[in-house]
C-alpha cells in the first residue's frame, strides 16, 4: 500500500519538481538568504542617505527663513535646490531597493509555500501511511489470535488453577477485552513531550495504579528474608543484588500503562501474615510526580521515592528513573541504589517489547559502610554475543577486591559465585568461583495470564477489594476499578472528572497561596499525609520518610486526615 501511494505521488509530481528542480537545496537557500542580506544592507544604505540628505535640507531650510537679504536670500535657495535633490535622488534610491526586496521575498516566498504545503502534504501522507500499517497490524493480530483459540484446539489447552495463599483469594482479574485500539492518533504529536503530562484513555491502561505496580517491587521478597540471615556482608548484599533485578522480571511481559496517581492517593498492602511483609505507598508529589513508598518485612525494612523522567521518541519511549531506595536490616547493615533506564520499544508499529539498560551501584552503608556492588543491565542488541536481557556485576569489599560474582538474566534467574581465586592480569583479571547459587528464579506465568494483562497472582491480588482501607487508597479509584469491569467508556469519563476535580483543587492552592503572598500572611504548602520530608543524614539530600501512625490509624478507623480525592 504504502509503495503504491509512493508511486502515484512520484508520477503527480514529476512536473512540479522539474520546474522547482533544485529548489530545496541548502545551496539554493544560501544563496537566496545572501542576497537577500545584500538587499537589506542597499536599504540600510539608502536609510542612511536619506537621514543624511533630509537632515541637510531641514538646515538649510531653516537658514533661509532666518536671512530675509534678498541676496543671501538667493544663494541659500540655491543650497536648498542642491539639497532637495539630493534627498529626491536617495528616496528613489530607497524605493527602488525597498521595490527590490519586495519583489525577491514575494519571489521566493511563494516558492517557499509551495514547499512548505508539499512537505505538509507529505507529512500528511506519511501519518497515514503509517496508521493504515498500524490498524492492519491490529487487525492481523486480532486474526491469529482468533486463530490460536478455536473450539478446535479448546482441547488441547490446559488450564492451571492457581493456589492462594492467605486472605487473598483472587487469582485473576476480568479478562481485557479485545477492542482495537490506534495508538499513532494519540501520540503522534506528544513526540518529545514528557509522558505524565499526556492525557492518554484507559484503554491503554492496566487496572493497576503506579503505587500498585510499585509495589510488585516485593514479588520476591523471600530474597531479602534470606539475605538477612547471611552473617558475611558481601553474601548478603549479593543477594540484594538477585532482588534489585527481580524487579524488573514481570516487565518483559507487561506492555499496559498503570494509572497516573492523584495528590493523596495511598495505597497499602498487608501480606504479613503469608507474605512477611507490609507496604504502603503514597502519592506526595504530582508536578513532579512523586511516589513515596515505606515496607516492613521480617528482619528488614525497605523505602523508596520513586520519580522519573520519560520521553516519547516516537519509535520507542523511554522512562528514566530519579528516586533512591534504601534497604536496612536488623542487623545494621545497610544499602541504597537508583533504578535503571527502562525502554519500550514498537509504540507505533510492532508488538510492545521492554528492555533494561544502564549501570546500578549498590552502596552499603551503616555497618555495611565501604562494601558494594557493580551491576550491569546489557542492552538489547541483535549482534550481541550475550544472551538477551542478561545482567552482570561483581561484589566488592572495602579493599576493591571482588569476592563474589553476580550473572543472569532480569526476566528469568540470577547466580551468584564466591570468588575463590584470581588469575590473569591486573588489567583483564579472572576469576575462579565456586559453585553457583541460584539466588532468584522467576515464577512461571499462568497460561491465560495473556488475556487478563499478563499479571502474575500476586498483580491479580493488588486491586482486590477490601474493607477498612483509607478512603484515599486505589483500591477505591472509581476509573480504575470501572476499566478493571470492562466499562471503558465509563472508566474513560470519570477519569476525566477526576482529572478535573485534582485540577480544580490545585488552582484553588494556587489562588490561596498568591492571596496569602499579597496580604503577607504565612501560608501552608501541600504536605503528605503520612511521610514527611526530612534530611538524609548520609546523603545530605531530601527525602519523604514515613511518620509511622498510617496502621495505627487503620487499627482505630480514624480517617480524619484523608482528602476527598475521589
Amino acid at each position: 500500500l504504502a509503495k503504491a501511494k509512493a508511486i502515484r505521488n512520484m508520477e503527480s509530481e514529476e512536473e512540479e519538481e522539474e520546474v522547482e528542480d533544485g529548489s530545496g537545496s541548502p545551496e539554493e537557500w544560501s544563496n537566496v538568504v545572501r542576497e537577500l542580506q545584500a538587499k537589506l544592507e542597499d536599504l540600510r544604505t539608502c536609510s542612511e542617505l536619506i537621514a543624511k540628505h533630509g537632515g541637510a535640507l531641514q538646515r538649510a531650510l531653516g537658514e533661509l527663513e532666518i536671512n530675509v537679504d534678498a541676496e543671501s536670500a538667493q544663494g541659500k535657495s540655491k543650497a536648498v535646490q542642491e539639497r532637495a535633490t539630493l534627498f529626491r535622488i536617495a528616496s528613489n534610491a530607497m524605493m527602488n531597493s525597498c521595490t527590490d526586496y519586495l519583489n525577491m521575498a514575494l519571489n521566493h516566498g511563494h516558492k517557499w509555500t509551495r514547499l512548505l504545503q508539499h512537505e505538509r502534504e507529505q507529512r500528511q501522507r506519511l501519518q497515514e501511511m503509517v496508521e493504515t500499517l498500524a490498524q492492519q497490524h491490529s487487525k492481523l493480530e486480532q486474526a491469529a489470535a482468533a486463530n490460536a483459540h478455536r473450539p478446535d484446539d479448546e482441547d488441547e489447552n490446559e488450564f492451571y488453577d492457581a493456589i492462594a495463599d492467605g486472605t487473598n483469594s483472587r487469582t485473576s482479574v476480568p479478562e481485557k477485552p479485545n477492542y482495537p485500539l490506534n495508538l499513532w492518533s494519540i501520540v503522534k504529536n506528544c513526540i518529545g513531550k514528557d509522558l505524565t503530562k499526556i492525557p492518554i484513555p484507559v484503554n491503554f491502561n492496566e487496572p493497576l495504579s503506579m503505587l500498585q505496580r510499585l509495589t510488585e517491587d516485593f514479588e520476591y521478597a523471600e530474597i531479602l528474608t534470606t539475605a538477612a540471615r547471611c552473617e558475611d556482608a558481601c553474601e548478603q548484599l549479593a543477594h540484594v543484588a538477585a532482588f534489585t533485578i527481580s524487579s524488573y522480571s514481570t516487565t518483559s511481559s507487561r506492555n499496559g500503562k498503570p494509572f497516573n496517581p492523584l495528590l493523596g492517593e495511598t495505597y497499602e498492602f498487608d501480606r504479613t501474615e503469608d507474605l512477611g511483609w507490609k507496604v504502603l505507598n503514597e502519592q506526595v508529589s504530582h508536578h513532579p510526580p512523586m511516589v513515596a513508598q515505606h515496607c516492613v518485612g521480617r528482619d528488614w525494612t525497605c523505602w523508596q521515592e520513586f520519580t522519573m523522567t520519560s520521553k516519547f521518541r516516537g519509535k520507542y519511549l523511554q522512562i528514566v528513573p530519579l528516586g533512591i531506595a534504601y534497604l536496612e536490616f536488623a542487623s545494621g547493615n545497610k544499602y541504597s541504589w537508583r533504578k535503571v533506564t527502562t525502554t519500550v520499544h514498537n509504540i507505533i508499529v510492532g508488538k510492545l517489547w521492554v528492555d533494561q539498560h544502564g549501570d546500578m551501584e549498590i552502596t552499603g552503608r551503616g555497618a555495611a559502610s565501604g562494601i558494594k556492588c557493580i551491576l550491569k543491565f546489557i542492552p538489547y542488541s541483535y549482534f550481541s554475543k550475550e544472551s538477551q536481557r542478561r545482567v552482570k556485576g561483581a561484589v566488592m569489599d572495602g579493599n576493591g577486591k571482588v569476592t563474589w560474582i553476580i550473572n543472569g538474566t532480569w526476566d528469568d534467574k540470577v547466580e551468584i559465585s564466591k570468588v575463590t581465586g584470581i588469575s590473569g592480569s591486573e588489567e583483564n583479571p579472572v576469576y575462579e568461583t565456586g559453585s553457583p547459587i541460584v539466588a532468584w528464579k522467576c515464577r512461571k506465568l499462568d497460561p491465560m495470564a495473556q488475556k487478563y494483562y499478563n499479571f502474575t497472582l500476586l498483580a491479580c491480588q493488588l486491586n482486590e477489594s477490601e474493607e477498612g482501607v483509607a478512603p484515599t487508597d486505589s483500591r477505591l479509584r472509581p476509573d480504575q476499578r470501572l476499566m478493571e469491569n470492562q466499562m471503558w467508556e465509563e472508566a474513560n469519563k470519570e477519569k476525566v472528572r477526576l482529572e478535573e476535580k485534582q485540577r480544580a483543587v490545585r488552582r484553588q492552592r494556587e489562588a490561596e497561596t498568591e492571596q496569602a503572598a499579597q496580604s503577607g500572611q504565612p501560608y501552608k504548602p501541600y504536605e503528605p499525609i503520612w511521610f514527611k520530608q526530612v534530611k538524609d543524614e548520609e546523603t545530605g539530600g531530601v527525602i519523604h520518610k514515613y511518620t509511622g501512625n498510617y496502621w495505627e490509624c487503620k487499627s482505630h478507623q480514624d480517617w480524619s486526615k484523608c482528602p476527598d480525592i475521589f
